[in-house]
């Protein structure tokens, strides 16, 4: 199969150069292999994402020039077919229903500490209520839809970080894949969707790199074949924390709406990347330059200060 990526940014807010630099390096790898670059708006988070970022979104991404192949995949319009692989999960009995909340969750005695994003470690509370009380817990509380994770551990080669290998059950323990309001979760919906667009390459911030072996398990549950998987080093602030607009990171739009050279916000981009020295560059020679040995494999700090003076901002 042909090289076919992706970009699937959240609409909850502009993107900043962090954001912006998954999206260039992700298009360059395509362009680079010859391939497609698709992009997928995640949108399932409704309460957060706004129609105005998401218009933000297009005119930034094309202001880079970080044109896309084919129409976007829109989450928010994809409730049918998520639905459909919970079915099938449920025929094969890998999901059952879960009516913990959150607090009963972290109340729990057996209920370690597990993966930052997921919470506490899932006890298990519900993995085997039997249908009457399923059905009379059904009549106070919509319940969420858990995945029974398998035991052992899951492994993957990853092309940046090498081996990479997470023991799903110890670790996370049976995890959501429809929360209780009806809406798939971030787990069901990337594997769902990545397979529908034939996605080869996953290249995105390492802080997903902890999800994948779940995304695998989802693979494996539903017979679908997993991608390839890019973990890259995210952009950091002076004081450590991930770069952002709210720690005072540019905006893209904010960028583009000084009428910023492009040039220069790709040149800073390209530092970041190991494809660059900072110097004002274009996206045509970027991708020649272009060689996934030479990300980084640590996360990069771009103190605000270097930050406006390499924009010229100063």
């Amino acid at each position: 199969m042909s090289f076919r990526g992706r970009f699937a940014p959240s609409p909850t807010g502009r993107i900043h150069l962090g954001n912006a630099r998954s999206a260039l390096l992700g298009w360059l790898q395509a362009r680079a292999a010859g391939g497609r670059f698709l992009l997928r708006i995640e949108d399932l988070d409704r309460a957060r994402c706004k129609a105005q970022f998401l218009d933000d979104l297009y005119r930034d991404l094309e202001w880079l020039g970080l044109y896309w192949d084919e129409t976007p995949l829109v989450q928010s319009q994809r409730d049918d077919v998520y639905r459909e692989a919970l079915e099938k999960l449920e025929r094969s009995e890998r999901v059952y229903p879960c009516f913990c909340t959150r607090a009963e969750i972290t109340r729990a005695a057996s209920a370690p500490h597990g993966l930052s994003e997921e919470g506490p470690r899932y006890p298990g509370t519900c993995t085997a209520l039997s249908p009457e009380t399923r059905t009379e817990r059904t009549r106070t509380r919509v319940p969420a839809l858990r995945f029974r994770a398998r035991p052992g551990e899951w492994c993957f080669e990853d092309g940046l970080h090498g081996r990479c290998c997470q023991d799903v059950a110890s670790v996370v323990g049976d995890f959501v894949v429809r929360r209780n309001d009806g809406v798939a979760s971030y787990q069901l919906a990337v594997v769902v969707d990545d397979a529908a667009s034939g996605i080869t390459d996953v290249l995105r911030g390492d802080d997903l790199l902890t999800s994948t072996p779940r995304q695998l398990q989802i693979h494996e549950a539903l017979g679908l074949q997993p991608p390839r998987f890019w973990h890259v080093p995210l952009v950091l602030g002076e004081d450590g924390r991930r770069l952002a607009k709210r720690e005072g990171a540019f905006a893209v739009a904010e960028l583009r709406e000084r009428r910023l050279p492009v040039e220069r916000a790709l040149g800073l981009m390209a530092a970041w990347s190991g494809v660059g020295g900072g110097e004002p560059v274009t996206l045509a020679e970027l991708v020649g330059r272009f060689r996934a040995e030479l990300l980084p494999r640590s996360p990069v700090v771009a103190p605000e200060g270097l930050l406006k003076q390499a924009l010229g901002l100063d």
